[in-house]
């Protein structure tokens, strides 16, 4: 494993270029209200977004606000939501988590990380996209499967846990460019360096270090 100053400078090296490339850090999922985005990120767990946007461009349409989720019908809630992975936990969260902003946040989607991982089917990572994408607040660096394969192939980290990645990579980066990372590490990935084993000798990040070629991690 490289030095800690070592990491750091490639670090600094990675976002330069990550900002560059992607200088409006905006998630891909479509929404309108921010409950309605806190929704979408939750169906987005091990789902793709374009998945998420073909669900959520019909029931976005009936739910808006906190309180229509809370008082959806379980059950139809559940069906309208069935083509996601998981949908019955996932229905069982945003039910409960809606519940919970309407009666203990007025209807308003929180604005802290200890406030929102208190939601159910939040955690760090969740929280900070949200608070990212609605509020502009960059309080950490989210990390999804996309970040992590980065941070491993750029040997950012020795960890696998997402929550110690991106602890590792707050570490590593001014915070005045946390905002940069999980997006545009992401749209990266989406669109320029897939999951799957490729030549990216020519990627623009790779070239800032080579030996991330050769470094294919498995998914978890």
């Amino acid at each position: 494993m490289n030095t800690e100053a070592e990491r750091k400078a490639r670090m600094k090296r990675i976002v330069r270029v990550l900002k560059k490339l992607y200088p409006e850090p905006k998630s891909e999922l479509e929404y309108t209200t921010p409950f309605q985005f806190l929704v979408a990120v939750i169906l987005s767990a091990q789902c793709t977004d374009k998945k998420v946007n073909e669900c959520t461009k019909v029931l976005f349409t009936k739910y808006k606000t906190a309180r229509d989720f809370a008082n959806a019908n379980p059950k139809t809630f559940e069906k309208e939501i069935s083509t996601i992975p998981f949908f019955r936990n996932k229905a069982k969260h945003i039910r409960a988590a809606a519940r919970m902003v309407e009666d203990d946040f007025n209807g308003v989607l929180p604005k802290t990380i200890p406030e929102l991982i208190r939601l159910p089917g939040v955690a760090y990572k969740t929280a900070n996209v949200v608070l990212g994408e609605i509020y502009n607040m960059w309080d950490g660096i989210p990390t999804d499967t996309h970040v992590r394969r980065f941070a491993l192939r750029f040997e950012l980290t020795t960890h696998t846990d997402l929550t110690k990645i991106s602890k590792d990579l707050e570490q590593l980066t001014p915070k005045a460019d946390w905002k940069y990372v999980n997006n545009g590490f992401v749209l990266y990935g989406r669109y320029t360096c897939p999951a799957r084993e490729h030549d990216c000798t020519v990627h623009a990040l790779t070239k800032l270090y080579p030996r991330a070629a050769h470094i294919w991690p498995k998914a978890k």
